[in-house]
């Protein structure tokens, strides 16, 4: 497996966890279950970790799809810079996590301000992932967006009538 296959199967994990932390860290809170919101703020800080491996892999998954068809520099700019971004903001959460659990006296405050910062953290996730998909799914991206399209090109529907 290259670093492409890595950067794949990896680039979900710190999505969907940061999502699924951020469901039971705001159910936790509002009921009042301290278990929820423990088993919450675990989930954001093993999200934030699994970000560092996605991070990672990142450069190497570039190299790999740079040259194919389709792909532009520009689409793995915008998504890398996503992506920086919210690692980032992901780990600061997963810090303020890690203090929420290790600071029960303030963990109310810390795991409020770690809700917020997880909904941040999630929203910039998913803006870098769907960046990130558009690299190579060109049925993903917005209508108009430039892509350097390598091949023969198609037959008109003028010159295929005429065949």
């Amino acid at each position: 497996m290259n670093e492409a296959h890595w950067h794949l199967l990896l680039n979900h994990t710190p999505i969907l966890g940061t999502l699924f932390g951020l469901l039971l860290l705001a159910i936790g809170m509002l009921r009042h279950h301290t278990p929820a919101v423990r088993i919450g703020l675990i989930t954001v800080l093993i999200s934030a970790l699994l970000c560092i491996p996605t991070q990672l892999t990142g450069e190497g998954a570039e190299e790999v799809v740079e040259d194919m068809p389709g792909v532009t520099h520009t689409l793995i700019h915008e998504h890398e810079e996503a992506a920086e971004v919210g690692f980032w903001a992901l780990e600061a959460t997963g810090v303020l996590a890690l203090l929420a659990l290790l600071m029960p006296t303030r963990g109310h405050l810390l795991s409020g301000l770690t809700l917020a910062a997880t909904a941040a953290s999630f929203g910039l996730l998913a803006r870098a992932g769907t960046l990130g998909g558009q690299i190579t799914h060109a049925e993903v991206r917005p209508a108009g967006a430039k892509t350097e399209v390598a091949g023969p090109a198609r037959p008109s529907e003028e010159q295929e009538d005429h065949k």
